[in-house]
């Protein structure tokens, strides 16, 4: 076995307590034991990714054969999704350090060990129990992160976030009950081997569990009807929580794509076509609330929320089609979105601690007003979809992927009318944030908003410093890295999707048994 596997799930797990615990009153030894686990995570995943291009590697924990025992499973995904993970936690991690917004509350980096545990765990575990284990670290730890510094707004947000996942538990434990009464395993090649013996006639409660955990997937992506936690969630978070936030939608839909494709998907006579069948209208909904909320919104973080949202409507548009096509499409858009989301985050908290507000009227112009301005037209084209950034590659490959008689005129509306509204939103947004504050005479009156974002930390009277600025432009950098490798990660992903399609492969090598397909 590669031991190597549990690594991601492993370090952070131990390193979260010794924080929390040991150097809970000495910041900087705590930040110094964070980034550097943060680094070593990073390490470990670079060294995943490299070793997953061949067939399905798997951990069995205590030795224990699958599916009696828990298992880990690394294959193209998994490695990818931890990849993009810990890249994204590192850089989350120093804007947090050289902004100060570490120091803020309490507990804040064993915190952000035990998120990292929770993602990591739900990308690579094989277990659908241990999917909800790692999805019950996940909120914990998020709520933690969410209301850190405090704040009634933020209060409020937290509490309405975390009873909505609660309520989402809750239904995820009656699917798991239901599912293991019908097949006797959690255990998710198992599941795939027997879900394809349960005739279409005897399988009421197989399909009813598998829109139960739809809703819970989909609750965790913030898809129609079950978005509206996001937008509050996102807006009211530390802005560098709500940067890392950028890829817990996305472990809702990797936990579709995985689940959907290889336990209830394609030749599963039981559940063929049901989910791409709600998919699509919810996803295209999505769409719609997002590019209204990105139009209609006066906040900065409200219009970077509702943007996150109308980007995840766009990737389970692809996903819902279940082709591989499409599946490609969808994971390159994936992580183009996470990306763009976290730049546009790290750069509000940048902008709003210089303008002492988040709301979009004229202000005074900011200190490195066109530097901002800059990186802000950068992350926002890569955001709407336009020329020349990843955001336009990603929307191409889901358009040409979605050319079926029956969906290619909602799906290309939805996507095409999401693109002109985020285009409007953030075009007005800039001009309010960097051109018109120009002419705003410095003592003019600040205008009171309801939807004002929580206060900014002190002392930003001031540049912002290298090591606050590298962060927001290591993420678009990284925007453009996707644009001139794009076809090497292309033709990565297509081995991910046929990977991902292979149910049998996935079945022998967490089994030995051959499944038939």
């Amino acid at each position: 076995m590669n031991h190597w596997i549990i690594a991601p799930v492993i370090l952070p797990a131990l390193l979260a307590p010794v924080i929390g615990f040991v150097m809970r009153h000495d910041l900087p030894l705590a930040r110094t034991a964070s980034v550097a686990g943060t680094v070593a995570l990073l390490v470990i995943a670079i060294g995943l990714f490299v070793t997953a291009g061949g067939d399905p590697q798997v951990y069995y924990l205590g030795d224990w054969p699958a599916p009696f025992g828990i298992v880990l499973v690394l294959d193209r995904l998994s490695a990818l999704m931890v990849l993009v993970t810990t890249v994204l936690a590192l850089l989350v991690l120093v804007h947090a350090v050289a902004t100060g917004w570490d120091a803020r509350g309490w507990h804040f980096h064993a915190l952000f060990q035990f998120q990292l545990r929770g993602i990591c765990g739900a990308f690579l575990t094989g277990d659908i129990f241990n999917l909800f284990v790692f999805f019950e670290i996940l909120l914990i730890a998020s709520y933690g992160l969410m209301v850190h510094s405090g704040g009634r707004d933020r209060m409020r947000a937290g509490l309405q976030y975390v009873v909505i996942n609660l309520a989402g538990s809750t239904l995820f434990l009656f699917a798991l009950g239901v599912l293991y009464s019908v097949t006797g395993t959690l255990n998710i090649a198992d599941l795939a081997l027997r879900l394809q013996e349960v005739p279409a006639d005897e399988a009421a409660l197989v399909r009813v569990a598998a829109m139960l955990l739809m809703i819970v997937f989909a609750l965790k992506a913030a898809l129609f009807p079950v978005q509206f936690w996001l937008p509050g969630a996102y807006a009211n978070a530390p802005a560098p929580v709500a940067a890392l936030f950028a890829i817990m939608t996305k472990v809702g839909a990797y936990a579709i794509l995985r689940i959907h494709t290889l336990v209830f998907g394609p030749g599963i006579v039981a559940t063929d076509g049901m989910a791409g069948t709600w998919l699509l209208p919810a996803a295209i909904v999505t769409i719609a609330i997002g590019a209204v909320g990105v139009l209609g919104a006066r906040n900065l973080l409200a219009l970077i929320a509702f943007s996150v949202l109308g980007s995840m409507g766009t990737l389970m548009v692809a996903i819902s089609a279940f082709s591989p096509v499409a599946t490609t499409a969808a994971l390159y858009y994936l992580v183009h979105s996470t990306f763009a989301a976290a730049a546009l985050f790290l750069l509000a908290d940048l902008v709003i601690a210089r303008r002492e507000a988040g709301h979009l009227g004229a202000r005074p112009a900011t200190l490195q007003n066109g530097l901002f301005a800059a990186l802000f037209f950068a992350a926002a084209i890569g955001m709407a979809g336009m020329p020349p950034l990843s955001g336009f590659i990603g929307k191409l490959m889901v358009l040409d992927a979605l050319r079926a008689p029956g969906t290619m005129a909602w799906a290309w509306s939805a996507v095409l009318f999401g693109s002109l509204m985020t285009i409007v939103g953030f075009a007005r947004a800039g001009s309010a944030l960097f051109w018109k504050s120009t002419a705003v005479p410095l003592d003019e009156p600040e205008t009171a908003e309801t939807d004002e974002a929580p206060e900014a930390p002190s002392g930003t009277d001031r540049p912002a410093g290298a090591m606050e600025l590298a962060p927001v432009m290591a993420t678009v950098a990284l925007l453009v890295m996707l644009t001139t490798f794009a076809g090497p990660l292309v033709g990565y992903l297509d081995g991910t999707t046929a990977q991902i399609f292979d149910r049998s492969g996935y079945v022998t090598a967490v089994l030995g048994t051959e499944g038939e397909t």
